[in-house]
């Protein structure tokens, strides 16, 4: 006797993933015509509110290794988004910002999100869309989760 097997429309994971990555896409194609990635848009958001910070701090309030960050700001420095400064005597330690062109491209990008979000979730009533957020955020805190979503 054969167990009668769910559907994958049975299951919430699978209704999350189909709205993830339909939203996820389309920002990721808003945010590329501007020149950057998804990752470099949420490492700029952040710097944008730390202001100047070491590398660690960033990877550390990220939740991705310190390579990875390296790697994205190093991105960001060809793109001229992003500047590196030394301390004086200790070629080690480095802090990053954002050059003036990465402060004036972080609230352009920031208007980006609030319209995909409009466009994606714009028909719930602040309500819905509240209690959804809710939801959502309660699973996040349930497992623990810290790293930021950056794909």
């Amino acid at each position: 006797m054969s167990k009668s097997l769910s559907k994958l429309e049975d299951h919430l994971g699978y209704w999350l993933r189909y709205v993830s990555n339909h939203v996820s896409q389309a920002f990721a194609r808003k945010v590329e015509a501007r020149g950057v990635t998804v990752a470099e848009w949420v490492l700029m958001r952040q710097m944008h509110s730390a202001g100047t910070a070491n590398p660690s701090q960033l990877a550390s309030s990220i939740g991705m290794t310190r390579g990875a960050i390296s790697k994205l700001i190093e991105r960001l420095c060809r793109k001229e988004l992003v500047k590196r400064s030394s301390v004086e005597g200790d070629r080690r330690y480095q802090t990053v910002d954002l050059t003036p062109a990465g402060k004036r491209l972080v609230p352009v990008l920031a208007r980006l999100a609030d319209e995909n979000d409009r466009e994606f979730f714009g028909h719930l009533q602040p309500e819905e869309a509240k209690r959804f957020v809710g939801v959502l955020q309660d699973i996040v805190h349930r497992q623990g989760w810290k790293n930021l979503p950056v794909d």
